[in-house]
């Protein structure tokens, strides 16, 4: 991998690569569930290089694709522990944390920002 050493790799996935909420949505599930193997599979191969890899979960995220008065809109926000639509900016914030040297020692894993949905 072209890459320098040091660096930081930060996948996006989905909250629903861990949990198929609803009917319809395998397909999307499993190919973000793919990501999970990737992630982990990279932060061993990439390790001893000191590059960390990570994967960030979003959950239901105000944004185009999917706006928090949308269609689907109540009945995600109904399966959220927090009871409202996260906003580009959560993701951004975890994101920023995972590329910070704070997080140096935090590879291979997910980091769900799904408002608790899969709490």
């Amino acid at each position: 991998m072209h890459m320098a050493d040091g660096g930081r790799i930060i996948n996006i996935g989905s909250c629903l690569a861990n949990r198929v909420a609803m009917p319809g949505i395998a397909v999307y599930a499993m190919t973000k569930s793919a990501l999970n193997a990737l992630t982990r599979g990279l932060a061993r191969d990439l390790g001893p290089r000191g590059i960390t890899v990570n994967l960030v979960h979003p959950g239901p995220t105000n944004s185009d694709m999917n706006p928090e008065d949308g269609e689907q809109a109540e009945a995600q926000r109904q399966m959220i522990a927090v009871g409202h639509y996260g906003q580009p900016e959560d993701i951004a914030a975890a994101v920023t944390f995972l590329a910070s040297p704070a997080a140096g020692q935090i590879s291979g894993t997910g980091l769900d920002v799904d408002g608790g949905l899969n709490a």
